[in-house]
């Protein structure tokens, strides 16, 4: 692993020894601060070498990392920390802390962990809890996702059926640690396969991307498709740009058809699409050897069982090609799940019969391709962040100035969408967009705010009083 700082020049480089020591020091380290199996450790650490080494000791450990934005409030820190159950909260100094917070490391603890010396590795199981991450819930609150140590192994689909991946491979991921995007693609994989991960640690201006990627030597690139748009409108992109560049990979939000034409045509490389979810990673891909189709995420990766169910059955039934129903994933893949933290219902709520549901619509061609026709639920996708409009709604409701709001994913243009915030004030009077904006700086993170403010009367409903969300598009 390669940290890269702001001109592209290596920071910190870590070899695969390197890696092993400090990840075993901090396991050895975390369990004589008198953890147990299993506890959950908060991570709350920006964007350093830090992250990943607490998230891998604490796996190493037996204890099951819980990785969170640098960009929550305390508030929505507070939130995971509480349903999470933590024991311990590790931070970098920076990053803010929930408010209850007891059992905390801090930075010097952190310098002391990493140097300490090594233990051994937990004798755990594949279906021992590993992880445990957070999303939005369709109910506005945040929701655990447990996984398992087996869910490593269950990425080696990818390599191949995404990637295309060999030791000799350097990979830059655009993302934060937090994600696990960013996580399983920026590290597991590259490490799986002996490749170099680059870490880039400055500021994310679309413009230094070409620059970075050409000083790196990356071979392989992972970024969401917004970034991918960015770096063409505001970057030198052509087709002696980033020559070590062999093709791009995204994920995290659909890839426009035209986003990527655009892309192979000013650089002459593909983007090799993935679809997939925090409950299983991806499972769906182009790849060097599944070609790209415009507008397609590809098809099921080797040894995935994938289908489209039928809605109006009583029984799972599968779709004909061409015919649009439920995208499903078989419960016994081993990189699913072990279920949603502390909600056994809704978990059961999850599977139909074998197939667990995974929110989507899509259809098959003919050939095997699969083509994403929307969600079945009202889960908002903002720059490759899941965002459920009730959490939005819950805090900007609260302003004193505010009667009724309601929030939707508003398209701008192809492949752009803008959290849009339809507003109900108390006063019919006001419409100060800068005093609702302000406020939602000191409740939400920055990517769950919303980027436009509508004003009005009233919000559409049904006559039983349920908000018409996709009303409110056609409203403004």
């Amino acid at each position: 692993m390669e940290v890269v700082g702001p001109e592209g020049i290596s920071l910190e480089n870590w070899s695969y020894g390197d890696l092993t020591r400090a990840i075993l020091s901090i396991a050895r380290g975390l369990e004589t601060h008198g953890l147990s199996r299993g506890d959950r450790v908060l991570l709350r650490l920006g964007h350093s070498s830090d992250f990943p080494l607490m998230f891998f000791g604490a796996i190493a450990g037996g204890f099951v990392p819980v990785p969170t934005s640098d960009m929550l409030t305390s508030q929505e820190a507070e939130q995971i920390y509480n349903d999470s159950g933590a024991a311990l909260v590790v931070h970098d100094g920076k990053t803010v802390l929930p408010p209850s917070t007891s059992a905390l490391l801090g930075p010097d603890d952190l310098v002391a962990l990493k140097s300490g010396e090594p233990g051994a590795f937990a004798d755990t199981g594949p279906d021992d809890p590993a992880f445990l991450i957070y999303t939005s819930g369709t109910s506005g609150t945040p929701k655990g996702v447990l996984h398992a140590h087996r869910a490593a192994a269950a990425r080696a689909p990818m390599y191949q059926g995404w990637y295309g991946i060999s030791p000799s491979d350097r990979l830059l991921h655009a993302g934060a640690f937090n994600w696990t995007y960013t996580m399983g693609v920026g590290l597991m994989d590259p490490w799986a396969n002996g490749a170099t991960s680059l870490v880039y640690s400055g500021p994310r201006d679309p413009d230094i991307w070409p620059s970075l990627l050409e000083k790196t030597q990356a071979t392989l690139f992972a970024a969401v498709p917004s970034l991918y748009r960015r770096i063409m409108k505001y970057g030198e992109v052509n087709r002696d740009s980033f020559p070590a560049l062999r093709h791009g990979l995204t994920a995290g939000e659909a890839l426009p058809g035209l986003l990527f034409v655009q892309w192979q045509d000013r650089t002459g490389r593909p983007l090799f699409e993935a679809l997939g979810m925090s409950e299983i990673s991806t499972y769906i891909s182009s790849s060097p050897s599944t070609p790209p189709r415009a507008g397609s995420p590809g098809r099921p990766q080797e040894g995935r069982e994938v289908a489209i169910l039928r809605e109006e059955t009583e029984q799972p039934e599968e779709a004909e090609d061409e015919e649009i129903g439920l995208l499903a994933v078989h419960r016994s893949e081993p990189g699913l799940m072990l279920s949603y933290w502390e909600r056994p219902d809704e978990t059961r709520r999850a599977f139909w019969g074998d197939w667990f549901l995974t929110g989507d619509r899509a259809t098959r061609d003919g050939d095997g391709y699969y083509w994403y026709e929307g969600r079945t639920d009202d889960v908002m996708n903002a720059f490759g962040y899941r965002v459920a409009p009730e959490e939005v709604e819950r805090v900007l409701a609260s302003h004193p100035a505010v009667s009724e709001v309601a929030v939707v994913a508003r398209p701008v243009r192809d492949g752009v969408s803008l959290i849009t915030a339809f507003v109900v004030p108390v006063r019919p009077e006001f419409d100060d967009e800068t005093a609702l904006a302000e406020f939602a700086v000191k409740h939400l993170a920055e990517y769950k705010r919303p980027k436009v403010y509508e004003f009005f009367d009233a919000l559409p409903r049904t006559p039983s009083g349920k908000l018409k969300r996709r009303a409110l598009l056609d409203q403004a």
